[in-house]
Order: structure tokens, then sequence, then C-alpha cells
């Protein structure tokens, strides 16, 4: 079943009005000048598994459940004995996403996950890497709707990482703020 010209407000916000914006702000010659938002990374730690291994698998299924496609459980690439982890040992869960689920996970992220934040003041508008990635960790992985916290046994924090095609951190926040984004003032 295919859906039927389904474009995410966040993607239809970007082709009315941001893009307009970062045109008129930087000055773009060329229409493909124009940064956008390639995809989203969302990474789960789970130092615990190094225990018991049911943990990554379980931080897998919720993440699953919060990007709205299948995680990826990460694995140990080498052996650390002081961190009592083995080679190929599941150590954590990650996905990848773009295009419509990509947009879908921001717009849940900006209107709905960041303000449930507990003692929340903006993210830090110095956390983009010098390539026009931004980068922010969440303490809690229940601020997002789709996890149940009565079925919850355990809190995880997660990274969330946006890539952009940016060519400078400016240009890569002008377009995150256009995008809602909460970024403290400093």
């Amino acid at each position: 079943m295919a859906e039927v010209n389904y474009v995410p407000r966040l993607r239809q916000q970007y082709d009315d009005v941001v893009r307009a914006k970062l045109l008129e702000e930087f000055g773009y010659k060329n229409p493909m000048q124009i940064p956008r938002v390639d995809k989203i990374v969302l990474n789960m730690g789970v130092g615990e598994s190094t225990q018991d291994s049911k943990k990554a698998r379980k931080a897998a299924e919720e993440l699953t459940l919060i990007a709205g496609q299948k995680a990826l459980v990460t694995r140990a690439r080498k052996s650390i004995a002081t961190f009592k982890v083995r080679e190929d040992m599941p150590i954590g869960a990650k996905v990848t996403l773009r295009n419509i689920r990509m947009y879908e996970f921001m717009d849940r992220l900006v209107t709905i996950a960041l303000p449930r934040v507990r003692d929340f003041r903006g993210l830090n508008p110095k956390s983009f890497d010098g390539n026009g990635n931004f980068a922010m960790g969440i303490k809690e992985h229940i601020v997002f709707p789709e996890i149940n916290y009565d079925n919850v046994d355990q809190i995880w924090g997660m990274d969330v990482i946006v890539c952009t095609t940016a060519n400078s951190d400016d240009e890569a926040r002008a377009l995150l703020k256009a995008f809602n984004f909460p970024f403290r003032n400093k």
C-alpha cells in the first residue's frame, strides 16, 4: 500500500518558507546551494549490556518505537578488559532517518519531546561540529510520546545528530532556527 503524495509538515515548511528565508539571508547564486537537512542519526549507548545482553535488544526495540524505523543493535569492535567488553558484544542501538521519517521525527522532537524535558533551558548553539552538523543529547528517552512510561524498566539517554548539507555552522544554525529548534540565547 503506497502513501499518496504525503508531504510531512516540516518538509512543506522547508519548501514554502525556509528556503526563501535562507536564500535571502545568505544570497546563494544557485538554489542547490541552499542547505537542507540530510539525515538524522539516533544513537543509544547501553553500558549495562555488559552484564545483561538483553538490555541492548530492549534499547533497540524502544529506539525503533521512537524512530518509526527498525533500529540496529551495535556491537563492540574490539575487547576492552577495563570495561568488561568483549569483541562482538551488543553495546547499544542506532538508527538513521532520512526523508519522510526524518521530517516526522524532527517535528516530534521540536514540538513534543523537547518541551517535555525537565529543566530545559534551550539547546546549546555551540553544539555544531564545524561542518554544519548538530549534535545533542537527551538524558531520558521517555520524553517521546511513543514510549509507554509504565512499561519502561530502565531509562536510557540518547544522542541525536542532525546532519545538514550546510557548509558552515552559521548556515546550519539558521536552517535549524527556521525549523523552530529552541536554541538558548548566548
